[in-house]
């Protein structure tokens, strides 16, 4: 399995909403009777949230969610604006009866999602040991170059890289096929190379663990796991407790932990567990939301829910319970 993806659906395409602080319009959302501060989420999320299978957004579907979040019409044009603006997105129509039809770049960023997020679970559950292999990308890309230069390093930083010197990167994952995806995508893939070792020492340093700790900045991961179970867990006990939460309810759990989770999940490299502090606060917090999704999942299933708002955490299942089948192969 490889490194932690540059981005991660409502991990990936937030992951760049989140990033983008200059252009972000952030609305403070507070589920009825939840102990714990708002959470902030950026009005284009919910755009990105209603990804459908074929990778299209029904205007009507958006604006109606939008408003139960209280973002008015005019915000959500504005979002929408931005997105096409962007290239993220086509818009096929005008208004509520409009449809938002993602572009390439935006549909093969959809792409890995499930696959990374199954791989955190794998790891969480013991299936995914670290084989001790380093894996370096170095590249010296001229100055003439060097928009993609720069490109590179904040891809290979998304991609849960460490930065060991001038123009080398580390990760602890095999991250080959996506650094030089990226690299022929921006012209530079001759400037590429590529080595793997399982022989790494940084002064007297060899111990993988403690190298792995002045590489990455490991506390701060931690607080964002810490502050990602602090939202999870009393909305569990809410979806736990009420027996037919209202849509509104369900709806504005779901856009709060998919904010919070993209923020713990953003800085995070998914090192191998061997490599982590016991316990480790991700191991957790993942297991309290991945119990959330599964809670909207079945609401949604049972009819109870707004299925079409619920169906956001349908890629999430999904690798939830392709690591519990896997789970159960190997107890069985």
């Amino acid at each position: 399995m490889a490194a932690r993806p540059a981005e991660v659906r409502l991990g990936t395409t937030m992951r760049r909403t989140l990033g983008r602080t200059r252009k972000a319009r952030y609305f403070m959302t507070d589920s009825l009777h939840t102990p714990t501060t708002p959470v902030q989420v950026p009005t284009r999320m919910l755009v990105e949230a209603l990804i459908r299978t074929d990778h299209t957004v029904d205007a009507g579907e958006l604006y109606a969610t939008a408003d139960l979040l209280g973002m008015t019409d005019q915000q959500v044009r504005l979002c929408i604006k931005r997105l096409v603006a962007e290239g993220r997105f086509v818009q096929e129509g005008r208004g509520r009866k409009a449809l938002l039809r993602a572009t390439g770049a935006t549909v093969q960023a959809l792409g890995p999602d499930v696959e990374f997020i199954a791989h955190a679970f794998r790891q969480d559950a013991g299936l995914a040991p670290w084989d001790g292999i380093w894996h370096l990308v170095a590249f010296a890309v001229p100055e003439d170059t060097r928009t993609a230069r720069d490109t590179l390093r904040t891809v290979l930083t998304r991609l849960g890289g460490a930065p060991v010197q001038g123009g080398l990167y580390i990760s602890a994952n095999a991250w080959e096929p996506y650094v030089e995806d990226e690299a022929r995508r921006l012209g530079i893939h001759g400037r590429l190379t590529l080595l793997t070792t399982d022989d790494l020492r940084q002064g007297d340093v060899r111990d993988p663990a403690e190298l792995a700790r002045s590489l990455w900045p490991q506390d701060e991961i931690a607080d964002r796991y810490r502050q990602l179970a602090s939202v999870a867990e009393p909305r569990l006990r809410r979806l736990q407790d009420e027996a037919d939460p209202s849509s509104l309810q369900q709806l504005t759990i779901a856009v709060e932990l998919a904010a919070e989770f993209s923020r713990a999940m953003e800085p995070d490299p998914l090192l191998p567990p061997e490599l982590l502090p016991r316990p480790w606060p991700g191991t957790e917090a993942r297991r309290l939301v991945a119990q959330c999704w599964q809670l909207l999942d079945r609401l949604g299933q049972s009819g109870t829910a707004a299925e079409q708002h619920v169906r956001l955490f349908r890629l999430y299942d999904d690798a939830v319970r392709g690591t519990k089948s896997a789970e159960q192969r190997r107890d069985g």
